[in-house]
């Protein structure tokens, strides 16, 4: 392979191989641009709260509250990281109370709706799962039946942006 492909380490050669091929060929932007024509219009906070708690209703209504829900400048691809969910205890008097936040990178504001809903999938999942375990990603596929596939291209898209910039 004649390209780090790090956002892909964890994918079989198979993989890897067809990634670095249209890499090579520089084809990845017809084949995301492809599947993915067109983004959303989740641009600020307030929104993303509405399509966050949408999902969660959808699907995990029992689960506990979120307090927080943002878009955040600081989250970087760098730090190997896309959104977080975060679980903050407090002692307050004699309670102990415990908030649930999910901070997800700016990146999404302009990324197709698939890729925004499979990072909100993952979040929200952790309210469940803490560890990305076998239980995590059943919720993930529970919650968004093609999450592996749209994850995956997500990741296509991440190695685009790396190498090629960006193309919504």
């Amino acid at each position: 392979m004649s390209a780090s492909l790090k956002y892909l380490s964890a994918y079989s050669p198979t993989v890897q191989n067809q990634v670095q091929q249209m890499l090579d060929q520089n084809t990845l932007q017809k084949y995301l641009l492809s599947k993915y024509p067109s983004t959303h219009n989740v641009t600020n906070d307030k929104s993303l709260r509405c399509f966050v708690m949408d999902l969660k209703n959808q699907y995990l209504k029992k689960s506990s509250p979120l307090s927080q829900i943002k878009f955040d400048d600081k989250i970087h691809v760098i730090n190997n990281a896309l959104g977080l969910h975060t679980y903050v205890s407090r002692v307050q008097g004699n309670k102990l109370k415990s908030k649930n936040e999910i901070r997800i990178g700016s990146l999404f504001k302009k990324l197709p709706e698939a890729f925004l809903s499979m990072i909100t999938v993952h979040e929200l999942a952790h309210l469940k799962e803490k560890d990305h375990n076998k239980a995590f990603y059943k919720l993930c596929q529970y919650m968004m039946s093609d999450y592996h596939q749209v994850e995956l291209d997500l990741r296509i898209y991440l190695t685009q942006l790396e190498y090629f910039g960006d193309i919504y």
